[in-house]
């Protein structure tokens, strides 16, 4: 039974963060931070799969959970792998999302929102989607802290980063894409953590 829910949240968790992703970030060009804002730093650039870059850059995290966090490690893999794929098998959406959301300001918000509702739904069992997600939950344990407000110090260095890609709109934008994921993250896992 633990083996269906935790599927079936992988599932949901994976859609929800793909539709924020794809839907609602693409279309504008916005940054998030962590795993995904790098894979959409990567995509911007190079024209890679966003759900194919977040592995590549996870490889080395989850190398870490291996040797010190096993439990996450085999929690994540799953999830990581799972939702890069529906990410980058979501990835029309953004043609969609170009045509009805005409504000990237609702697509900051509305993308974070969905995105941290993905992460966090996932995170309340223990699943992670990328490699500086599960960075985030070692230093929570590690420090005993909210892993949302770890997730959103990460995104911070990320956007931080990726800002010589956007202009200054999108910059914002992008930061309240980042503000919006730490906030539904971290409303979703503070009671379990």
């Amino acid at each position: 039974m633990l083996f269906f829910k935790k599927s079936l949240i992988i599932l949901l968790g994976s859609i929800l963060v793909a539709f924020g992703i794809n839907f609602f970030l693409v279309p504008f060009h916005l940054l998030d931070g962590g795993g995904v804002g790098i894979g959409l730093i990567i995509h911007y650039l190079l024209n890679i799969k966003v759900g194919l870059a977040i592995i590549c850059i996870s490889i080395p995290i989850f190398l870490v959970a291996w040797v010190y966090y096993r439990s996450f490690f085999y929690n994540g893999i799953h999830g990581l792998l799972f939702s890069s794929v529906v990410i980058d098998f979501l990835y029309p959406l953004h043609i969609a999302g170009e045509k009805l959301i005409s504000n990237s300001m609702i697509g900051a918000i509305c993308g974070g929102f969905f995105v941290g509702l993905g992460i966090g739904l996932m995170l309340r069992f223990g699943i992670t989607i990328g490699g500086t997600d599960l960075l985030a939950q070692m230093i929570a344990k590690l420090l005993r802290a909210n892993p949302g407000l770890c997730i959103l110090a990460i995104d911070i260095v990320v956007v931080t980063v990726g800002s010589i890609l956007v202009d200054s709109v999108s910059l914002f934008h992008s930061c309240i894409t980042v503000i919006s994921v730490g906030i539904t993250t971290s409303m979703l896992v503070k009671r379990h953590y």
